[in-house]
């Protein structure tokens, strides 16, 4: 999954280990403070409702950008090029902005505490329970994702035997989130975030500097890979090439609408930090202002990629040894000076524990109040389910350290990535979508779509493509396709049983479809919320603009 070359050892020292042991101080620190606020399962599982949007925005993003992202993404530019910023301007922020503006507004108006659970008032138990077990069994996968890479990474720079790096990084996020609950992982997520910057934005200055800044890395790049190499829809025509193996039909409705609305509007480890927010209008903010810094990543991921394939040419060829997943670990190796080195260590682990924390968090919600509390241990005390949240997440953290070898096939991490979003995501994303906008969906309708939805992604990446039946150039590519079938599968499917099957009343529909309202959408906005550039629509138009701009250096 993430191999990492021999020869990647980092020259660490005292210095380094000193930086990432005040690091692991502060981390505990927060959630023993965190841990004060926690008094019942709502404060352990959602904070209380409690947090400001600010807080929860930063959270947002920094529970997406793991280090299964940094160091995937980083493959991904060194593999794919500039193609990679599709990504991040198509294949998230129209999503993240949709989620705010559409969608935050049924979630929290509903007072749900999960995504299944919002099913569970549209659709019915059965729903409810087959979206619970898919979202346990997709968080446990990527929360081990990111453990077992961090070990891998860890064995390869600092010589740590894979089996320490998994104990101290699990040990820590299993004290953390077990003592302070979400609290503690968002405000661990929001220091975080600035940790991980404080170890890339180095990282890519010291890099351009040695390859000669943007035009001499334009220059080597377009002379040892052509023209394309650092466009985004260069040779994106249906029936073209180009390195991605995607033309721009698959990666207009494939990442940019299937799996990204997919990912980001269903995904709960992204919504549990804006269910967490204060109010309505902080909740509706939170993935709108995660849009704004989102937009930059890749500034600080792709194009450290792009700088580590000129440093080391043979990057992702069989003869060099250096994997792509290598194109990080090589420029910290190569660029940074001890100090400068521990930051750069402590925020590629930073990463990995945000992203890890985020899934496990989101676990033991799920598992906790939509497996565990309606269908097994119905009608405890609010205490015995703050206790099972906490034995759940120590459960979620030993099996994510398990569940990662799954994805040892993979070269690429976020080739395993995305082909998990395919399969889980995109099918709940066509439930939610048509249920959200089509009142006469039924109850089997939301159950049979999501079912087949997900087997169809399954039959199509496993059978189709790894069978060779169909011919599709490259995992993306396939991951791409696989959303598509999804979608249309379980869309079909949905409105086939409609057309079979009882609606449920309107009644029952308040705040679940849309022209529909609830109690909680009422809510009046607190002081301050009401300023012009705290307006939902102006932060959501704005960062669609701004990524639309970003695309104009690398459409030319």
């Amino acid at each position: 999954m993430i191999t990492l070359a021999e020869g990647l050892r980092l020259p660490t020292n005292g210095l380094d280990y000193t930086i990432l042991a005040i690091y692991f101080a502060v981390v505990l620190g927060i959630g023993f403070a965190a841990r004060r606020s926690v008094k019942t399962s709502l404060d352990f599982f959602l904070s209380g409702r409690s947090l400001p949007a600010w807080v929860t925005g930063l959270a947002f993003v920094a529970a997406n950008l793991g280090a299964t992202e940094i160091l995937g993404m980083a493959a991904n530019g060194a593999q794919y090029g500039a193609y990679t910023v599709h990504w991040y301007w198509i294949g998230a922020i129209p999503a993240m902005v949709f989620l705010g503006l559409v969608m935050m507004p049924f979630y929290y108006g509903s007072k749900v505490r999960s995504v299944p659970e919002f099913l569970l008032h549209r659709f019915g138990p059965s729903s409810h329970l087959l979206s619970s077990v898919i979202f346990a069994v997709s968080s446990v996968l990527i929360a081990g994702v990111n453990l077992y890479a961090m070990a891998i990474v860890l064995q390869a720079l600092l010589g740590w035997p894979q089996w320490v790096a998994i104990v101290i990084a699990g040990l820590f996020v299993l004290v953390y989130i077990t003592i302070g609950g979400l609290s503690s992982a968002i405000y661990n997520e929001v220091l975080q975030f600035f940790v991980i910057l404080a170890a890339l934005i180095p990282l890519t200055v010291v890099g351009l500097k040695r390859v000669g800044g943007w035009d001499g890395l334009t220059h080597s790049l377009t002379s040892s890979h052509g023209d394309a190499f650092l466009t985004a829809w260069k040779g994106t025509g249906i029936g073209e090439s180009n390195p991605l193996g995607a033309n721009w039909l698959t990666i207009v409705l494939g990442l940019g609408f299937v799996m990204s609305f997919g990912y980001w509007t269903t995904n709960f480890a992204e919504v549990q930090r804006a269910l967490s927010a204060k109010n309505l209008s902080a909740a509706q903010r939170t993935p709108l202002i995660a849009a704004f810094p989102k937009i930059f990543i890749p500034l600080v991921v792709v194009v450290p990629g792009l700088i580590a394939l000129v440093m080391e040419p043979t990057l992702g060829k069989s003869e060099g040894g250096l994997q792509y997943n290598d194109a990080i670990p090589v420029l910290m190796r190569d660029l940074l000076p001890n100090g400068v080195l521990g930051i750069a260590v402590t925020g590629l682990l930073a990463a990995f524990m945000a992203g890890m924390a985020a899934n496990v968090s989101s676990f033991n919600t799920v598992f906790t109040n939509d497996i565990w509390a309606a269908y097994l241990k119905k009608g405890r005390e609010d205490r015995y389910y703050l206790a099972t949240g906490r034995v759940v997440t120590a459960v979620g953290v030993l099996i994510g350290m398990g569940t990662a070898f799954i994805a040892s096939s993979f070269s690429n991490i976020m080739n395993y990535l995305q082909t998990l979003f395919s399969f889980f995501n995109v099918p709940l994303f066509v439930v939610f979508i048509i249920g959200m906008f089509w009142k006469r969906t039924s109850a089997a309708a939301g159950f049979w779509g999501l079912l087949s939805g997900t087997v169809a992604a399954m039959v199509n990446y496993f059978w189709f493509y790894k069978q060779g039946i169909i011919s599709i150039p490259s995992d993306q590519g396939a991951n791409f396709v696989s959303s598509i079938v999804a979608f249309v599968v379980g869309a079909l499917v949905m409105v086939v049983v409609t057309m079979v099957t009882k609606p449920k009343p309107a009644a029952s529909l308040a705040g679940l479809v849309y022209g529909t309202r609830s109690p909680g959408m009422e809510e009046l906005p607190a002081e301050g919320d009401d300023a012009w550039y705290r307006k939902p629509a102006l932060l959501g138009w704005g960062a669609l603009i701004l990524a639309a701009v970003c695309y104009i250096p690398f459409s030319l």
